[in-house]
């Protein structure tokens, strides 16, 4: 289960991948076995990714405001919201995959991710 708390407003989407590749995180692109929720903005705060094998994901957050499906940048900079699982720390760019990454043994595992802002 998925907790998200710290959107500044319910205006867009929230775009939600999870992965257990390292190589695809954070934006899961081109893992044929990501799973990817999209939601919108008003009603995210508790989301769920059913029957996922036993192993280690990484999950990122993008508030997606103005609803293009991108976070939008501004000189490498996000002008949108965005968060990680374990609230990882982006310093500079994206956590590693082993920072956010977190442990699914088979029971109910709740991830509480603060969607952070820079602008």
């Amino acid at each position: 289960e998925l907790q998200l708390s710290g959107l500044r407003s319910s205006d867009g989407m929230v775009r939600i991948c999870l992965t257990a590749d390292k190589r695809y995180f954070p934006n899961c692109t081109n893992d044929p076995d990501a799973r990817h929720l999209t939601i919108a903005a008003a009603h995210a705060t508790h989301l769920r990714f059913d029957a996922l094998p036993v192993g280690r994901y990484a999950l990122s957050v993008i508030h997606d405001e103005n609803g293009n499906g991108k976070l939008d940048t501004r000189l490498g900079v996000p002008r949108e919201g965005f968060g990680f699982s374990n609230n990882a720390k982006a310093l500079f760019g994206p956590p590693s995959f082993r920072s956010a990454s977190f442990a699914v043994q088979g029971s109910s595992v709740i991830q509480a991710v603060t969607v952070r802002y820079i602008f």
